[in-house]
């Protein structure tokens, strides 16, 4: 098996986790406000990612540099602004146009990738990238009146490009430093951006019932969840990958994550899978197929 084809099926395991623990995490920030959970969240991920270096790459610490922090602290910040974005978009906007949008960095990396990377964006990319857009947005209005853009969507769309540049960055910045010094640094940029964000937006909240709202079962539970596989062994994960893969496919695999997201609200949420939705699956499925065969081709 190639490292392309490898890689490829890591980031598809992280769509899987992502996918499959959103009704942890959703449960969850219904308790613990967004931004304070996203600054746990994030420099638990930093700590743990640093503890490993400690234990096994400390080696990888020689290689520091002011490069690597500074790129580092961009694709922090990226993420940051897609994960913040999203966050204060779902107090305007519906949850499917939030997902719909979200989901359209999948169309938003191939020209990134182009401008970055010098990419070619061909057919096969393009065919992809509008098949999961395709299959996005049946997934997300299944069932509904269908897309009506209301003032959160604007904020959501700036989330989409906050993520595209995250992956298409990782795309430059990858290849170039070790990943597991790379992916904690940007964790724990997110974390420190985050908690700031909290202690500006979210005063209401006091540390007391901060610390109450921690010790409640979905909280804790989706924190480590939330810390651990989700996110630093998660963007390890990408970091990793995208040594060996390009920015426009990883948005493709990526596109899998509310397909996972789905399945799991049928299997374990009581939701049910309609028509259009499972249409909206197998469009999904068919971009990263055909980005799969075009690779192999």
């Amino acid at each position: 098996m190639n490292r392309t084809r490898l890689a490829d099926m890591g980031l598809l395991f992280v769509a899987f986790m992502w996918g499959c623990t959103f009704l942890i995490v959703q449960h969850a920030v219904r308790v613990l406000p967004p931004l304070a959970f996203n600054a746990i969240r994030f420099i638990g991920a930093a700590l743990l990612l640093a503890l490993i270096i400690a234990a096994f790459y400390r080696h990888e610490w020689k290689q520091l540099s002011w490069s690597m922090a500074g790129h580092a602290a961009l694709l922090g910040l990226f993420l940051f602004l897609g994960y913040s974005f999203q966050t204060v978009g779902l107090l305007y906007t519906s949850t499917s146009n939030a997902g719909f949008i979200t989901g359209l960095s999948v169309v938003i990396v191939p020209f990134l990738s182009f401008w970055l990377l010098k990419h070619r964006i061909s057919r096969f990319t393009w065919i992809s990238a509008f098949l999961a857009a395709l299959g996005l947005y049946l997934l997300a209005f299944a069932g509904t009146r269908g897309f009506a853009l209301n003032l959160g969507d604007a904020l959501v769309f700036l989330c989409a490009i906050g993520f595209g540049l995250h992956v298409a960055y990782t795309g430059v910045f990858a290849p170039r430093y070790p990943a597991l010094p790379l992916a904690s640094l940007q964790m724990l940029v997110v974390g420190v951006l985050s908690a700031a964000g909290s202690l500006l937006f979210e005063r209401s909240t006091s540390w007391s019932e901060t610390a109450g709202q921690l010790m409640q079962p979905e909280v804790w539970l989706a924190l480590l969840v939330s810390i651990g596989p989700t996110s630093a062994f998660a963007f390890w994960i990408q970091t990793v990958a995208q040594k060996f893969t390009s920015p426009s496919r990883v948005a493709v695999i990526f596109a899998m994550e509310p397909v996972f997201a789905a399945a799991t609200g049928v299997l374990f949420g009581g939701e049910q899978l309609g028509l259009a939705a499972g249409l909206g699956c197998l469009c999904i499925l068919g971009g990263m197929l055909l980005a799969e065969l075009k690779s192999a081709g």
